[in-house]
């Protein structure tokens, strides 16, 4: 079993210790950003109906469940006590590829780290769901540092891996656990396809931060002349000239393409979205994000 997150599991308080720190500012980022509208008592959740009692505001009654019983029914709601967060973390294969001595996989599990210590010191519930090519760990959110502790270990055991990539049941597993309207961050390089529609459906209810992790070697190949590469989540082998100026030129253009693709889909749902390269500082990454309109455009 590897340990990726600290190196070895005796290192992984010492990794949390510093971690605990970075998330500081994090926390105040997150709860001063575009989502601040949700902290406690700043929103209401419809939990029912109940039968219309002479002084009830008109405006709450609901009609459809009124026609239905042939008599007035009012629309219940409670307040938002707190803002909940769920992380969906990408373990597949190309996150564990990386061309200068670190993987995509250690910036996601860095990213989900502090997303979680950020979350425990605002007091937020936080869960989670981790998979490649099946679900590995899900948990519905909940408070307190044994929480955070859970998902610190278990982004750092990194167990064999299926292949291929379950984003789309991720998500559907997401949208089955989360009862309360969340902030939902999504961690991966988005190197799969077919979860557009379960994506969809989750943010009819929550709001969304897709975080794109990227390596350098993904808009930028090096040139070490005519290589077989591999692909790693399909197996699939081809020949790249990565000395040809054409070839590095359309290899940039098709980064961009798929980089402009995920922007526009994010922005027509509602969703924040924000690429972090693993030669970037996470926490300077996520608290520009957090302070940008890009943060703040949720619905």
């Amino acid at each position: 079993m590897q340990h990726l997150l600290a190196g070895s599991r005796d290192s992984l308080s010492q990794k949390a210790a510093y971690l605990r720190v970075a998330s500081g500012c994090l926390a105040d980022s997150l709860k001063s950003g575009g989502f601040r509208s949700m902290y406690r008592g700043q929103g209401v959740e419809f939990c029912g109906v109940r039968e219309y009692l002479r002084g009830d505001d008109v405006r709450t009654i609901d009609w459809n469940v009124t026609a239905r019983m042939g008599k007035p029914f009012v629309k219940l709601f409670e307040e938002e006590h707190e803002l909940q967060i769920f992380l969906i973390v990408d373990r597949s294969a190309s996150m564990f590829t990386g061309s200068r001595g670190k993987y995509k996989y250690e910036t996601a599990a860095e990213i989900a780290a502090l997303l979680s210590l950020a979350g425990e010191q605002n007091e937020s519930p936080v869960g989670a769901v981790f998979y490649d090519g099946e679900i590995h760990f899900s948990c519905i959110p909940e408070y307190g540092r044994t929480r955070t502790m859970l998902l610190l270990s278990r982004l750092d055991e990194i167990k064999r891996q299926k292949k291929g990539s379950v984003l789309d049941n991720a998500i559907k597993g997401a949208v089955g656990m989360l009862k309360h309207h969340s902030l939902v961050f999504i961690i991966s390089d988005f190197r799969t396809t077919g979860w557009e529609e379960a994506f969809k459906q989750l943010s009819q209810k929550h709001d969304i931060a897709a975080i794109r992790v990227t390596d350098p070697s993904d808009s930028d190949m090096p040139e070490v002349g005519t290589v077989p590469f591999t692909d790693s989540e399909t197996g699939e082998r081809i020949v790249l000239p990565t000395s040809s100026a054409s070839f590095k030129s359309s290899w940039l253009d098709d980064f961009r393409k798929r980089t402009n693709k995920l922007e526009n889909f994010f922005k027509r749902h509602g969703a924040g979205f924000v690429s972090i390269s693993t030669e970037e500082d996470p926490v300077r990454s996520l608290s520009n994000f957090f302070n940008s309109r890009h943060f703040g455009g949720f619905r």
